[in-house]
């Protein structure tokens, strides 16, 4: 299994989660958990996800979430479950 962490900030709007999921189903990503809070009008999302099944490098799943955050107007951002583990510790 591959996991990559995937976050996402934004300003809520319909169609946000489509977008997202959609990249991820046409790109082979199984999301594995997900959480999502919404506070007045501003959308916040955090991903685990599997990137075994997909064709594409890890630079280019990058790339790809950052061009469905600038379709959404949203801040999109991946990083290997390793390195924010090691981020993320106390």
């Amino acid at each position: 299994m591959n996991r990559v962490i995937v976050t996402l900030v934004g300003k809520d709007h319909t169609g946000i989660i489509a977008a997202v999921c959609n990249y991820f189903a046409d790109n082979g990503i199984n999301i594995l958990d997900i959480k999502q809070t919404t506070v007045q009008e501003f959308i916040n999302m955090m991903m685990v996800v599997d990137t075994e099944g997909s064709s594409a490098g890890f630079p280019e799943i990058v790339r790809g979430l950052d061009e469905v955050g600038k379709k959404v107007g949203c801040q999109i951002k991946a990083q290997h479950e390793d390195i924010f583990n090691m981020m993320h510790r106390i």
